[in-house]
């Protein structure tokens, strides 16, 4: 029983360190960030010309050994893939935890960046261990027998057992769980959000309002942007009905499929001609 148990915990590592590969590949590219912002984890180390590229290799590796663990996780191809693929996800890990630990030393007040804009926390023992606990997982899982599904009920709550045991370890050793519960936990007033005028003119031209007073727009290109707060106005020379107008779009600042209003104001008189709500 211990041999089947230890032989288990090893092969469940292999799922663990590809899940956890990729959900940091797609959590960095989930929302792109700011050149300003490239300067967490290993990035930070390099001139500033060189971040973004760092960067990209760090994900692309993450992108890499996640799908290379997945797919020698096969009795296909097992063997030298597999030890490959393990082998070169623990010295990625083996390499994260000395990365991190001189960021740590030289940028103590940057994240890691591991989990994209979750990742902001300054780095600490937490997340060192965290890598170097992913580093001694990667390990043990070289040689590890093929995992099968468990043959009986009682193996399959073993299973779940020592996942759930790891996971816990996991949790306690990123920062990010915290992060990640205060952000769900709260929703930022619309006055404070920081949306750029180019995805707000972005939004506005893929609404119904654009694509009604678009035809009697002079130029594409606005006279006028201001905020007020929720809603974000932007004004177009036009015209309508041979009278010269100016038309306003008033945006509401969120994120996703924000309500677009529009007006067409008589330049001469301020009469409103025509108005739409959606």
């Amino acid at each position: 029983m211990l041999h089947y148990t230890l032989g288990a915990a090893r092969g469940l590592q292999v799922p663990l360190l590809a899940m956890l590969l990729v959900g940091g590949w797609m959590s960095k590219i989930w929302r792109g960030r700011p050149a300003d912002k490239v300067r967490a984890g290993p990035a930070g180390l390099f001139p500033w010309r060189l971040r973004r590229p760092v960067a990209a290799a760090v994900s692309a590796a993450e992108l890499c050994l996640g799908f290379a663990l997945l797919a020698t996780a096969a009795s296909a191809l097992s063997g030298m893939p597999a030890t490959a693929a393990r082998a070169g996800t623990a010295l990625f890990f083996l390499i994260a935890t000395g990365t991190l630990y001189e960021v740590r030393q030289r940028r103590p007040d940057v994240g890691c960046g591991c989990f994209g804009d979750l990742s902001e926390t300054p780095i600490g023992l937490r997340t060192i261990g965290r890598a170097a606990f992913l580093c001694a997982a990667a390990l043990v899982s070289i040689g590890a027998p093929v995992l099968h599904m468990p043959s009986s009920g009682g193996r399959a709550w073993l299973w779940l057992g020592i996942l759930a045991l790891e996971l816990a370890a996991l949790v306690a050793l990123s920062p990010e769980v915290g992060e990640l519960l205060v952000r769900l936990g709260y929703s930022e007033p619309c006055e404070l959000r920081r949306i750029p005028v180019s995805r707000t003119l972005t939004a506005l031209r893929a609404s119904s309002a654009w694509r009604r007073y678009a035809p009697g727009l002079l130029t594409t290109t606005p006279t006028d942007v201001w905020r007020e707060g929720c809603w974000r106005f932007v004004v177009f020379p036009g015209q309508a009905n041979g009278r010269r107008v100016e038309v306003v779009f008033a945006v509401y600042l969120q994120h996703r499929r924000p309500p677009v209003r529009a007006a067409a104001v008589d330049v001469t008189t301020s009469e409103v001609l025509a108005s739409a709500a959606l």
